[in-house]
């Protein structure tokens, strides 16, 4: 909860609709939801209370409640969305037969998030300029196999009636790999970047790249010795 706590209110202005799929013991998300009058599924798909983290089948309980029709993102919760994000898609002409990706910040520790929001460095600036100096940049990801870039799972925007694929693959009892399989069901042709639009990745200070595949194990995403 302490990361939609940050993000939703952000976020949710930038589509038509968004569903937020949690466990159906994990209340301080349902609330949050609620507070923001959002919809959240409440879905024992995911496994955690047999201490399971599995994401696939949580995300394809979230996707049966859209519209194939349209574009969706798939978007992990401690994701923060710049405001223009809408605007700058909408502009960009994209292809319903491919996927696409974006680049992410990695903001490390609510205080840095915080000072952030007090004066923020520009990332877009006189409809003209994409400044990627706010934060360091996240890591792409290419598959091993020669296949090229793989748009990863923080960020995964496609229209599934278009391209023919409505499913997340549910194979892992955890939060990895699955994304890159799913990424792979387009070739490397059909698979683009978006370089105008650059998320926020908010990072607990001792967060690794694995940290949270497993379920949540990093501390809260607020000023440390702080109670929630």
């Amino acid at each position: 909860s302490d990361f939609p706590r940050c993000t939703l209110p952000a976020n949710k202005h930038l589509f038509d609709r968004i569903v937020v799929v949690t466990s159906a013991e994990d209340r301080d998300t349902q609330r949050i939801c609620e507070f923001h009058h959002v919809q959240c599924i409440k879905t024992d798909a995911l496994n955690s209370r047999w201490n399971q983290f599995c994401k696939g089948a949580g995300i394809n309980e979230g996707l049966s409640r859209l519209d194939k029709d349209a574009w969706v993102v798939h978007l992990d919760a401690d994701i923060w969305l710049p405001p223009q994000t809408r605007l700058l898609l909408q502009n960009a002409n994209l292809d319903p037969c491919m996927i696409y990706g974006i680049d992410r910040f990695c903001v490390k520790g609510y205080a840095e998030w915080d000072k952030f929001l007090e004066m923020p460095t520009l990332q877009h600036e006189c409809d003209a300029y994409v400044h990627l100096n706010a934060f360091p940049l996240g890591t792409r990801v290419t598959s091993k196999d020669g296949g090229g870039y793989i748009p990863i799972g923080f960020f995964q925007m496609w229209r599934p009636a278009a391209s023919d694929v409505h499913d997340y693959p549910v194979a892992h009892t955890d939060a990895g790999r699955g994304d890159m399989a799913f990424a792979k069901k387009w070739p490397r042709a059909k698979r683009g970047l978006i370089p105008e639009v650059v998320g926020y990745h908010l990072e607990s200070t001792d967060a690794s790249m694995s940290a949270n595949w497993y379920g949540r194990k990093t501390a809260p995403f607020t000023y440390p010795g702080s109670q929630r």
